[in-house]
């Protein structure tokens, strides 16, 4: 069995396995408890996919972080995938903050830089910006749409080659707010 999660955005840990099983947590530091509801032995895993983001820096590394911790501790490979891969059907948008978001590309910019007319956007940054790609001609589903969410299960389905977990690097777009001190 494949464990797939990915933490990246607003919506917490979503996680799904190969068996098509699926869980999720409201914030990305309960990752493993909804692993946990997922996996009733951890030795049944095979590999781990992890979503690398863009998104949030916290909720990318606290994905990363699990990721590696259980692959070293059950020796199993892990493959990256980019969360903007996760979603289906659709253009995704994920909230970057600072009044900007992410969208494929990857690009970081303001939602009103966006070619949107004639879309459908999903995703938390499309649910957040409603009114500003709404006016510029994309469609939104509603906000408890499942849509937005991330799915884990396109995360396998795109995930690169397995291999060790700290070869799996982040997708982060755009330089941390934080920078050491000199």
């Amino acid at each position: 069995m494949i464990l797939a999660f990915d933490t990246a955005t607003s919506f917490g840990a979503l996680c799904g396995t190969s068996t098509g099983a699926r869980a999720r947590a409201e914030r990305a530091g309960d990752l493993l408890v909804a692993v946990d509801r997922l996996v009733g032995d951890p030795a049944s895993l095979e590999a781990i996919v992890v979503g690398r983001g863009p998104g949030s820096f916290t909720s990318i590394r606290i994905g990363l972080a699990a990721a590696r911790s259980l692959a070293l501790a059950l020796r199993v490979p892990v493959a990256g995938a980019s969360t903007l891969e996760a979603y289906a059907g659709a253009m995704p948008v994920i909230d970057a903050r600072r009044g900007e978001v992410f969208a494929p590309g990857p690009v970081v910019c303001r939602p009103g830089e966006l070619d949107v007319a004639g879309r459908r956007l999903v995703g938390d940054g499309a649910v957040r910006y409603r009114e500003v790609f709404e006016a510029g001609g994309a469609e939104v589903p509603p906000d408890d749409d499942e849509a937005h969410l991330p799915d884990p299960l396109l995360l396998l389905e795109r995930a690169g080659a397995f291999g060790p977990a700290e070869l799996v690097e982040p997708l982060y777009v755009r330089e941390p707010d934080a920078r050491p001190q000199r």
